[in-house]
C-alpha cells in the first residue's frame, strides 16, 4: 500500500530491468501509471456515495494513491507486452478519517466499486493534509488568549504567521491527532522562519479542530528583520558577480524520448521513502521538533512548481503532479517534475596512449546523463531530489538541501556573551542561533538484477602479510574476503567501520567468465545517527541506526517510518521488519540506503542556505561482458558551438 510521495507524476522511471534503448512502439498503459484527474474524481464520487458528509458525519481524505498491484502480475504483464496480456487490476488505495476512525479503502476502477473497506487499528495517525493544517493555524490566529499574548509583547497580530509542527511521541499512551503550532513575526521580513516568537505552547486538536492547550510561559528576545531579505528585486547593491549564461546546446534535439509514462526501465521500483529531521535542542520549545517529513507532511503534496531555466535547464521536459485534497478533489501542481539531459563537462571515459612507436592515440567520450528532478518544500527546507541515469548503466541518487535555517531567538549577538554551557547551535546573526540538527534521507530500492532471485554480497578488503615463499621486498598486500549474506540481521551495515564492498548479485546469471552479474553500491559521505537508541525520537527513527539494510520483498513494507508515521511509536518501521530476520539468499530482496547529514549551522547559511548535496551510486559490476559505453560515438567537432576566448581564457 503506497503512501509517500503523495503526488502522482505522469511518468514512470523506476521499473523492472535496466534497458538502455527506448521503445519505439506505442505501448499499452503501464500498471504503475499514475492516477489521472478523472480517476481522482471517480474515486471521490464512489466513496462519497457511501460516506456522505453531513453535520454529524465528518469524512476526510488523508491520502489517495495507486494501489500497487502484485509484483508477480506486473512482471508477467511486462514480459508479455507483445502478446496483449491483460494488465493487473487497476485500483486506488485511500486512507480516510471518518468520525475519529481511520479507514483503509480500496476502489476498483473496472467495477467502479469499493472492494475493500476496513477500520485500521494500531499506533500512529495518517499523514496531515494541507487543508487541516491551514484551518488549525487560522484557529490560533483567532484565538483570544493568543492574540492577547502577541499584544503583550508589543507586536501586531496582523504581522504574525503561524505554522504547524507535529508533536512526535514521547511515551504517551494517548496519541490523539494533535499538532503544535509555532508563531513567527514578519513586520519588515518575508523570511518567515527567521523571526520565531518563543515562549508559547499552543496545541490544536485536529479532530475537534480547536485549541486545546495554550500556555504563555515567558517572553524572550525577537531576532531582527534586518538582513533576512532574499528576494533579488528587494536586495540593495553591492551585488555579487553576474552569472554568465551557460546553455547546453542540442542542435539535433534531446537524446531521450517520452513514451507514454516510461522513459527507461531501471529498477522494479526505487524511490524516496522517508526524511527524518531531528533537532538537537532538548528545551521546552524544541525537544519535539523531530520531523518525519514524508510520513507526517507528505513529500509529494509538498512538491513545488519548478522554474524553467533555473530549477531545470533548457531542453527540460516538465510534468504536472496531482494529489487529492481533504475533500477528495484533485489538485494540480504545474511543472512538479522535470526530465533533462545533464552535461556537466564530465568525462565518461578516456585514454591517451603514447607508448606505441610512431603513434599517439587519444580517445575521449563526454558523459551525458538523464536526470529526473523534483523539489519538495517541507516547511523551511527545500529538498532537491535527483535521480540520474548514466549511459554506463550507473544509477545515481542525490538530494540537495537548501532553503532557510530553523532558528531560535537569543539575547546574544557575539560568542563572547554566551553564558550557557550549550546553546545547541551557532550564532548566525544578531539574536539568532541556527540550531544543530540532522537530515536522514532514506531510499527504498527494489533491485531486480536480471531477475528476482538475488543475493547480497559483502566483500571485505583485508590486509595480508606477504608469505615467505614470495621472494620480493613487499611486506603486505590486501585481498578480498567474499561473503554471501544469509539473513536480514547479517545484512545490516554501518558504513565506514571496515573496508568492504557491497553488491546485489544474481547467482543464477553468470558472465562468460563465470562472474555473477550484479550492481555495486558506491556510498557517498557517511553520517549515522548520534542519538541514544532509547530516545523516543530515535525509537521512531530507528531505520537510521544502520546506513544500509536488506529486507525480503514485501509489498506492504514501503515506508521506512511506517504507513502511519504521525505520533507513531516505532513499532512498524524498517528496523522492526528487519528483526524478523528472514532468509534473503537467492530471494526477491530490497535495499534501503540512508543519506545522512549532521548540520552544524554557520553564518553562510543565513539568510538562505547554499545547497548542500549528498547521495550514492549503484554501478554495474560484471553485469555487462565489457565496458557498455566503449562504442559510444565521439562528438563531431562541427556540431559543437563555437566560442571566442577573451582575456586569454
Amino acid at each position: 500500500m503506497a503512501q509517500q510521495p503523495q503526488l502522482h507524476f505522469p511518468i514512470l522511471i523506476f521499473t523492472s530491468i535496466f534497458v538502455i534503448s527506448f521503445s519505439s512502439f506505442i505501448r499499452p498503459p503501464h500498471p504503475f501509471d499514475p492516477l489521472t484527474e478523472s480517476e481522482f474524481k471517480l474515486i471521490r464520487n464512489i466513496i462519497k456515495k457511501k460516506y456522505p458528509v453531513g453535520p454529524t458525519h465528518r469524512f476526510t481524505f488523508q491520502y489517495v494513491g495507486l494501489n500497487e498491484p502484485d509484483k508477480s502480475g506486473v512482471l508477467s504483464w511486462h514480459l508479455s507486452l507483445h502478446h496483449n496480456v491483460t494488465p493487473p487490476p487497476r485500483q486506488a488505495f485511500v486512507i480516510a478519517r471518518e468520525n475519529r476512525k481511520t479507514r483503509e479503502i480500496v476502489v476498483d476502477f473496472s467495477s467502479r466499486a469499493i472492494v475493500s473497506d476496513i477500520i485500521r487499528v494500531g499506533h500512529g495517525n495518517p499523514m496531515l493534509t494541507i487543508d487541516e493544517q491551514e484551518v488549525a493555524t487560522e484557529l490560533v490566529l483567532k484565538f483570544k488568549p493568543f492574540r492577547q499574548s502577541i499584544r503583550r509583547r508589543g507586536l501586531e497580530v496582523s504581522e504574525v504567521v503561524v505554522t504547524s509542527s507535529t508533536m512526535g511521541w514521547f511515551g504517551e499512551k494517548d496519541t490523539d491527532r494533535l499538532i503544535k503550532t509555532i508563531p513567527f513575526y514578519l513586520n519588515g521580513s518575508v523570511n518567515t522562519y527567521l523571526r520565531p516568537i518563543e515562549g508559547m505552547t499552543i496545541i490544536v486538536n485536529l479532530e475537534k479542530m480547536k485549541v486545546t492547550t495554550f500556555k504563555d510561559r515567558f517572553m524572550g528576545p525577537l531576532p531582527k528583520a534586518n538582513g533576512t531579505e532574499y528576494r533579488f528585486s528587494k536586495l540593495k547593491p553591492p551585488f555579487g558577480p553576474t552569472l554568465k549564461n551557460s546553455i547546453f546546446l542540442q542542435p539535433n534535439g534531446p537524446g531521450f524520448k517520452i513514451d507514454g509514462h516510461v522513459v527507461r526501465q531501471v529498477l522494479y521500483k526505487g524511490h524516496l521513502s522517508e526524511m527524518y529531521v531531528p533537532y538537537m535542542d532538548p528545551s521546552e520549545d524544541w525537544y519535539f521538533i523531530t520531523y518525519l517529513d514524508c510520513g507526517e507532511f507528505g513529500c509529494g503534496q509538498s512538491a513545488v512548481s519548478l522554474e524553467p531555466y533555473t530549477d531545470c535547464p533548457a531542453g527540460a521536459v516538465f510534468f504536472d503532479g496531482i494529489f487529492a485534497g481533504q475533500d477528495g478533489t484533485p489538485t494540480t501542481i504545474s511543472k512538479a517534475m522535470c526530465i533533462f539531459e545533464k552535461n556537466a563537462g564530465d568525462i565518461m571515459w578516456r585514454h591517451t596512449e603514447a607508448e606505441v612507436p610512431g603513434l599517439e592515440i587519444t580517445e575521449v567520450r563526454p558523459d551525458v546523463s538523464l536526470v529526473a528532478r523534483m523539489v519538495t518544500t517541507v516547511g523551511n527546507y527545500d529538498y532537491i531530489v535527483d535521480y540520474e541515469f548514466k549511459p554506463s548503466g550507473a544509477i545515481k541518487m542525490e538530494v540537495g538541501l537548501t532553503g532557510v535555517l530553523e532558528v531560535k531567538p537569543v539575547e546574544y549577538v557575539h560568542t563572547s556573551e554566551i553564558k550557557e554551557d550549550d546553546i545547541h547551535g551557532t550564532i548566525v546573526a544578531d539574536n539568532t542561533v541556527g540550531v544543530n540538527h540532522d537530515h536522514f534521507v532514506t531510499y527504498r530500492l527494489d533491485l531486480d538484477i536480471d531477475g528476482t532471485e538475488n543475493s547480497f554480497v559483502r566483500t571485505e578488503l583485508v590486509t595480508k602479510r606477504t608469505p615467505k615463499s614470495v621472494k620480493t621486498p613487499r611486506k603486505s598486500y590486501w585481498t578480498t574476503n567474499r561473503k554471501t549474506v544469509k539473513t536480514e540481521a547479517e545484512a545490516r551495515v554501518k558504513l565506514g567501520l571496515r573496508a568492504e564492498e557491497l553488491m546485489v548479485v544474481n547467482p543464477n546469471r553468470l558472465t562468460k567468465h563465470g562472474n555473477e552479474v550484479g550492481y555495486r553500491l558506491f556510498p557517498g559521505p557517511v553520517s549515522g545517527t548520534l542519538m541514544a537508541h532509547d530516545d523516543y525520537p530515535q525509537i521512531r527513527g530507528a531505520f537510521t541506526n544502520y546506513n544500509v539494510w536488506i529486507t525480503l520483498y514485501n509489498k506492504s513494507e514501503v515506508w521506512a517510518s511506517g504507513l502511519y508515521a504521525d505520533r507513531s511509536q516505532g513499532d512498524d518501521t524498517l528496523a522492526v521488519w528487519s528483526q524478523r530476520n528472514r532468509e534473503i539468499e537467492k530471494k526477491d530482496i530490497v535495499m534501503w540506503y540512508t543519506v545522512g547529514f549532521h548540520h552544524v549551522p554557520c553564518q553562510e547559511d543565513f539568510p538562505t542556505m547554499p545547497t548542500l548535496s549528498s547521495g550514492f551510486e549503484l554501478r554495474p559490476a560484471n553485469f555487462f561482458e565489457q565496458n557498455p559505453v566503449l562504442k559510444t560515438k565521439p562528438i563531431k567537432l562541427s556540431s559543437a558551438p563555437k566560442c571566442t576566448p577573451k582575456n586569454g581564457y
